[in-house]
């Protein structure tokens, strides 16, 4: 197996299932945990995310398929996505996709979903959908602090990695959440964001 994303929670592989590419995500042991109790959090954040990644796809968003949850061994195979991360796409290409992405996460949080990991690299592009992946910190949430806190870091990502199309960005992607969430919502979350901001934690983005 050839190693795709080594992460802070779970490592992520480029596998097989019934002869057919596919990911493997291995949730990670915690040897600072009692060991009951890791096995329990990593038995249950693995059945809480292959939940999300498929019950997603009822509010029309794309996610890969799930192919087998193994309990026992805190992993899922899952679909590999044959397409272009948008964190390795030009700048002429981020700033049109990101109001589709602003799309997907005012559909995310409209129906009470919030990702936790909202970056340029968990979005892929092929050539007939946008894909979203990485549900490990994924939770089920309706309040607004929690969704302000996913647009917060996606602003952080374009502001780090995209900062020569960061300001069309972000205007595009709070104009295609604007049109999932309605403008009431949109401007009660943009607040939050502001307030996360301004508490200093975070280097304000202008």
């Amino acid at each position: 197996m050839k190693i795709l994303k080594k992460g802070a929670e779970a490592d992520v592989y480029l596998s097989s299932w019934n002869g057919k590419k596919s990911v493997l995500k291995i949730r990670k042991e915690k040897k600072y945990r009692n060991p009951r109790l890791d096995e329990r959090i990593r038995k249950q954040r693995t059945i809480r995310e292959a939940q999300l990644i498929s019950d997603v796809k009822s509010f029309g968003i794309s996610t890969p398929l799930i192919h087998f949850v193994d309990y026992k061994k805190f992993s899922i195979y899952m679909q590999y996505v044959n397409g272009k991360l948008i964190r390795d796409m030009d700048d002429k290409s981020i700033p049109k996709v990101c109001l589709q992405i602003g799309k997907i996460v005012g559909n995310l949080h409209k129906n009470g979903i919030m990702h936790g990991d909202l970056t340029t690299s968990n979005f892929i592009l092929t050539q007939k959908n946008l894909f979203l992946i990485d549900f490990g910190l994924a939770n089920r949430t309706e309040k607004p602090d929690d969704h302000a806190v996913d647009l917060r870091l996606f602003k952080e990502i374009l502001n780090s990695a995209h900062a020569n199309v960061m300001e069309k960005s972000w205007k595009n992607f709070v104009s295609g959440y604007q049109s999932s969430v309605g403008k009431k919502q949109c401007s009660k979350i943009l607040e939050l964001v502001a307030v996360i901001e301004s508490r200093g934690r975070y280097a304000t983005v202008v």
